[in-house]
């Protein structure tokens, strides 16, 4: 394919396009077994993935399912659809294009089984739940193309890892399948070009033109930030004054508590009446939709949103964006600008609002980035052993297999190259057994090998519960909201410990509007509406992401380069930290300690991201008991922590010396709440722990409760068991961030600056803001916070 078909060319033309040469280039090179595009946002990236697949079908009708279309959104996989479709019609072309995901019906699903589309766009769940069928080489008897959409967001998680491993398994069945990556920010292309390619074939890289760079700045405001929390309240006005100026604003919050309270606000400021909503993934699917489909037809004027509209979707004429808070991640940043003015060389428009001091430098560091180019992300790690437990268990689904032959095929997959052959028996001997400890229980033992050597399913049965729990995403163990009586109308879900706490008469937020709580009753929380303007608020499922290494590192540049783009009140700041105290500085860590009511405080300067401060706070307090300091307790933000004790620390150099941290960490990690939880995730992906069962399925206390008891008797009898050896490097590396805490003390080479001062830090005092957020009930509780804010800072010298 050296030239595009005359209907093709026709059909560009009568829009008045003309196709981007690197759409061109993708058809050339059509016959590629791997290739990666990297494009901007809206720069035809999915066109340009589609358009062999077109071609060919057009000159060559086939029957059966021809291209394989994965992206990490249900509803980014509706909207290619919809986009398909269109030229599709416009040329008559045989083509037939179907989406398969959660939300497809049954008897749609079972019609596709049987007679696949030419184009079937899906998600790696449902990619996954096809392959574990007998009739799996049927389905996939025609593939040609498998194409695979923001490859980059699949893999920072497991969701592309399960991706990879079934890539391998649809090589086996197709081995002259070819496999297209298409994405937009990425930091590392070679090193995303080895992971999606079959190991150790090649896989090259296009780049298309990246076209101008974004207009993005920070949204000035007439009141400077608070000190601490987050929300963005303060600039309600700006905001609006943003939205009346643009024809549609996204504006994205990293949670979505913050989206459902940023809402509420902006519904309250908005006395014009302008048309907003609010999308996020705990809406009910109708709300989602209605938003959606509001958007598209440009009857929307901004619209709150989380991570749920970050990706691909290109929804109607957005010609700005919000951040709200900063993205933690430059990547994400990035990603989010791209929604607004979703057009080639056109740029994006952005704006990013920080909800407290630090988040002003934090901004600006993130927006200097994102205009050099300079992405972030963290190396990818070996891939995870719990996947590959699911992976075994998918492909016994299907048919009997090799396990030598499994072996080679899953070592093709990037992630897992390096797996050894005693590693993947580890994770055989776990599935076909449950490991050394559980060998006694029947529901473990899972696979047989036969007289021939193959291994099998023990009990066929065994296929409907795995094909149930098939996913490496996490249960939120939510609750359905729905209005009180008979057919109310569903309105999202809240987390299950949120509903557990409320009593009758309890308000809180969901889909822009406050509710009143009645009932709890058949797993479902029963509301009414509430007309009050004072809402308990729920504190909905939501990642409260870290600072990436990279943008901590760029923080820290800044403090110390030029700061002439900061706010005068910031620049102000950090003038006082420089003259009272110090600036923290690259390559050496600062501790900072100073009485304050009577206690001994000590703020420790690392920048490694919340888990890891946290973590951090954890192991130091621990030291400082063992040494007699008294440590009374801690607070820990993506830059410091600040821990208050009865006994100064005279000598932090000497708490901060690697060997004895880790010495703490073996013994911290044993009593460790975290590891329970992240032992539960592992070992339900894993396949130890089943969460749906056939006609029942189990809450999250119970799944709790089951996972404790099996964590703590695998550590009693059997504490090198495979799940507790992968709960706990995967806590070293995200959960507990502990791996940062490593990197920090190899970057500083544990070089402490310790300052004694006789008074409040500037930079230490936001973190004590962070402490006092405790409740204070009656009509004076914002009077007697505000008060307190003030004191402190007139301590601090920023009064």
């Amino acid at each position: 394919m050296s030239a595009l078909p005359t209907r093709f060319s026709d059909w560009f033309a009568a829009r008045g396009w003309q196709p981007h040469p690197h759409q061109i280039t993708m058809l050339e090179r059509a016959a590629d077994p791997a290739l990666m595009l990297i494009a901007p946002t809206g720069g035809g990236k999915t066109l340009a993935g589609f358009l062999p697949s077109l071609v060919e079908l057009a000159d060559n009708p086939v029957q059966g399912l021809h291209t394989l279309y994965i992206s990490p959104l249900k509803a980014l996989a509706a909207d290619m659809r919809r986009n398909l479709t269109r030229p599709i019609e416009d040329m008559g072309l045989p083509v037939r294009v179907e989406d398969r995901s959660g939300d497809t019906s049954q008897t749609r699903k079972k019609a596709q089984r049987a007679d696949p589309p030419h184009i079937l766009l899906t998600t790696p769940e449902s990619l996954a739940l096809l392959l574990s069928y007998e009739d799996a080489p049927h389905i996939f008897a025609g593939l040609k193309r498998v194409v695979v959409d923001e490859l980059h967001a699949l893999a920072e998680s497991k969701r592309g890892d399960q991706l990879m491993l079934c890539l391998t398994r649809l090589a086996a069945l197709r081995p002259d399948l070819r496999r297209v990556g298409l994405s937009a920010t990425v930091e590392d292309p070679p090193a995303l070009a080895n992971y999606f390619a079959p190991h150790p074939a090649p896989c090259d890289i296009l780049t298309a033109d990246p076209g101008p760079d974004p207009d993005i700045a920070m949204l000035r405001t007439e009141a400077p930030p608070p000190w601490s929390g987050g929300g963005g309240k303060y600039a309600m006005a700006e905001v609006l004054e943003q939205v009346r100026q643009h024809k549609t604003t996204l504006i994205f919050h990293n949670t979505r508590a913050q989206a459902e309270i940023f809402f509420h606000h902006l519904w309250l400021e908005n006395t014009d009446n302008l048309p907003i909503g609010i999308h996020h993934g705990s809406l009910s699917r109708n709300a989602r939709e209605k938003v959606e489909a509001a958007m598209v037809a440009g009857q929307l004027r901004a619209i709150v949103c989380t991570g749920s509209l970050d990706l691909g979707l290109d929804w109607g004429d957005v010609d700005l964006v919000i951040q709200v808070g900063t993205p933690k991640n430059v990547k994400r940043l990035v990603q989010r600008i791209g929604r607004a003015n979703h057009r080639y060389n056109a740029p994006s428009k952005a704006l990013l609002l920080p909800a407290n001091r630090w988040e002003v430098i934090e901004c600006q560091a993130a927006i200097e980035a994102a205009l050099a180019h300079d992405l972030d992300g963290d190396p990818r790690g070996p891939g995870p052993r719990d996947v590959l437990c699911q992976h075994i268990m998918i492909t016994a689904c299907a048919a009997p297999f090799d396990a030598a032959q499994l072996f080679q095929e899953i070592r093709s997959a990037g992630a897992y190259a390096g797996l050894t052959r005693a590693e993947f028996d580890d994770c055989l001997d776990f599935v076909a057994t449950g490991g050394y400890a559980l060998k006694a229980y029947a529901q473990w033992k899972r696979l047989q090998q036969r007289p021939d050597g193959l291994w099998q399913l023990r009990d066929p049965r065994h296929a409907q519960q795995v094909r149930m729990n098939i996913g490496t995403i996490q249960d939120t163990d939510t609750l359905k909201v729905r209005m009180k009586g008979r057919g109310g109308k569903p309105l999202g879900e809240v987390e299950e410990g949120f509903a557990a706490s409320l009593v009758p008469g309890d308000t809180f937020l969901i889909g822009g509007q406050i509710v009143r709580f009645e009932t709890l009753r058949e797993m479902e929380v029963q509301v009414s509406r509430d007309r009050g303007r004072k809402p308990k608020v729920a504190v909905f499922m939501g990642t409260k992401f870290s600072t990436s290494t990279q943008l901590s590192a760029r923080i820290l540049e800044l403090l110390h380069g030029d700061t002439s783009a900061l706010p005068d009140h910031t620049r102000d700041w950090i003038s006082l930290q420089k003259s009272s105290s110090q600036l923290p500085r690259p390559g050496r860590i600062l501790v900072e300690s100073f009485e304050y009511e009577g206690r001994a405080h000590s703020c420790v300067y690392g920048f490694v991201g919340k888990n890891a401060m946290q973590t951090l706070g954890l192991l130091l307090t621990r030291r400082m008991e063992e040494a007699g300091l008294g440590p009374l307790g801690f607070v820990a933000t993506d830059y410091a922590t600040l821990i208050w004790s009865i006994e100064p620390m005279g000598d932090p150099a000497s708490l901060l010396e690697p060997e004895g941290l880790r010495d703490g960490l073996d013994g911290w990690l044993a009593e460790n709440a975290l590891m329970k939880r992240g032992f539960r995730a592992t070992a339900t992906i894993a396949g130890l722990i089943t969460r749906n069962l056939p006609g029942k399925r189990k809450t999250g206390r119970q799944a709790t409760f089951s996972s404790d008891i099996l964590y703590d008797t695998l550590r009693k009898y059997d504490p090198d068991h495979l799940m507790l050896r992968i709960t706990r490097d995967e806590a070293m590396r995200g959960l507990i961030g502990f791996a940062r805490i490593e990197e920090m003390l190899e970057r500083t080479r544990a070089r402490v600056d310790h300052v004694v001062l006789d008074r409040v830090p500037p930079f230490a005092a936001p973190l004590f803001l962070e402490v006092g957020k405790v409740p204070v009930e009656g009509a004076g509780a914002e009077a007697l916070l505000a008060a307190e804010a003030e004191s402190l800072m007139q301590a601090a010298g920023l009064a």
